[in-house]
């Protein structure tokens, strides 16, 4: 029963072609409005797609940002620490007694009626 043809003729009337044209507009309008609606969906992957780029973006940015910061913070203690040590010494290389010692030390000077005797730094090999 399913597969029964539809024996209805067609007429030809004015009622029939306004009312296959109006089928036409609505086929065309519902066309249209996919076609915009696809359109709308593409520009917003885009702008979603390309505000996800640039947040990983920057996220990186910020990273590399924050380690180079560390970094720095450890290199300014370091700096901290050796100009400390350098002002210390200032205050030492004005004493006098200090400088003699350094001078002794270093580069053999003595006092008179002083001796020095040269010992190896290294370790005897026996």
């Amino acid at each position: 029963m399913a597969n029964r043809k539809k024996n209805v003729t067609r007429l030809d009337s004015n009622y029939m072609q306004q009312h296959d044209v109006y089928i036409e507009r609505q086929k065309r309008k519902k066309q249209r409005l996919v076609r915009r609606l696809v359109l709308f969906g593409v520009v917003i992957a885009i702008a979603f797609g390309s505000m996800t780029a640039y947040h990983v973006n920057q996220r990186a940015t910020q990273s590399d940002k924050l380690e180079e910061y560390q970094q720095l913070e450890e290199e300014l203690v370091q700096l901290k620490n050796q100009e400390s040590n350098l002002e210390k010494e200032i205050k030492l290389l004005q004493d006098e007694d200090y400088v003699l010692d350094i001078a002794r030390t270093n580069y053999f000077f003595s006092k008179e009626g002083e001796k020095i005797f040269k010992l190896p730094d290294e370790d005897p090999s026996y």
